[in-house]
C-alpha cells in the first residue's frame, strides 16, 4: 500500500483557522502543538511554522502577555482582513491585466512590418514579467479565499456526507458478508479475497 500523502501547507492553514473558528478561544503555541495533531492531523513540528504564516498575513492576532505568546482569530474580523486583503489583490490583478493587454498591444504594433528592436525586446521583457506577476496574484487570491470561514463550513458539509455515506457502505457490505455466511456458509477471509476486500476495510471515524 502507498504512504498516506501529508497535507498541503494551505490545507495545515485551513486547518489551523478551524480550531480557532470552532472554539473562539485564546491559545499559546503548546496549546496548540497538542490540539492541531490530534484534531486536525497537522504534525506538531509544523504548528508554529503555519501559525506564524497566519499571523504574517494578519489572519491570527498574536499579543505577548508576561513571559507567553497568546494567539486567536474571531470568524468576523478573519472574514474582513481577508476580504480587504482580496480587494487589494483583486485590484491589482485588474491593473496588471490592464497593463498586460497595452503592453501586448504596443508589442503587435511594434512587430507590423519592423524587424526585432530594441524597444520590442523590452516590451516583451515586460510583458513576461507581467504575465509571471499575474499569476502569482492569481494565486494569492485563490490562498486567500481557500481560509474563507465560508469555504471552510463548505468543505466540512461535504466531508461530513461524503463520510456518511462511506459508512453506509460499509454497514451494507457488512450486512451482505453476514448473509452469505450464513446463507451459503461462505468464510469472510474467501468473501474479501474474492472481492478485493482489504483486511484493513472498516467504518470511517
Amino acid at each position: 500500500m502507498s504512504k498516506k500523502k501529508g497535507l498541503s501547507v494551505e490545507e495545515k492553514r485551513t486547518r489551523m483557522m478551524e480550531i480557532f473558528f470552532e472554539t473562539k478561544d485564546v491559545f499559546q503555541l503548546k496549546d496548540l502543538e497538542k490540539i492541531a495533531p490530534k484534531e486536525k492531523g497537522i504534525t506538531s513540528m509544523s504548528v508554529k511554522e503555519v501559525l506564524q504564516s497566519l499571523v504574517d498575513d494578519a489572519m491570527v492576532d498574536s499579543e505577548r502577555i508576561g513571559t507567553s505568546n497568546y494567539f486567536w482569530a474571531f470568524p468576523s474580523k478573519a472574514l474582513h482582513a481577508r476580504k480587504r486583503k482580496l480587494e487589494a489583490l483583486e485590484m491589482q490583478l485588474s491593473e496588471g491585466n490592464q497593463k498586460k493587454k497595452s503592453l501586448q498591444q504596443s508589442t503587435e504594433k511594434a512587430r507590423v512590418g519592423r524587424q526585432d528592436t530594441e524597444e520590442r525586446a523590452t516590451l516583451t521583457k515586460e510583458l513576461a514579467a507581467h504575465q509571471q506577476k499575474k499569476e502569482k496574484l492569481k494565486a494569492e487570491v485563490e490562498k486567500y479565499q481557500e481560509c474563507d470561514p465560508d469555504v471552510v463550513e463548505e468543505i466540512r458539509q461535504v466531508s461530513k456526507i461524503a463520510k456518511e455515506a462511506a459508512n453506509r457502505w460499509t454497514d451494507n457490505i457488512f450486512a451482505v458478508k453476514s448473509w452469505a455466511k450464513r446463507k451459503f456458509g461462505f468464510e469472510e477471509n474467501k468473501i474479501d479475497k474474492h472481492f478485493g476486500i482489504p483486511e484493513t476495510f472498516d467504518y470511517i471515524d
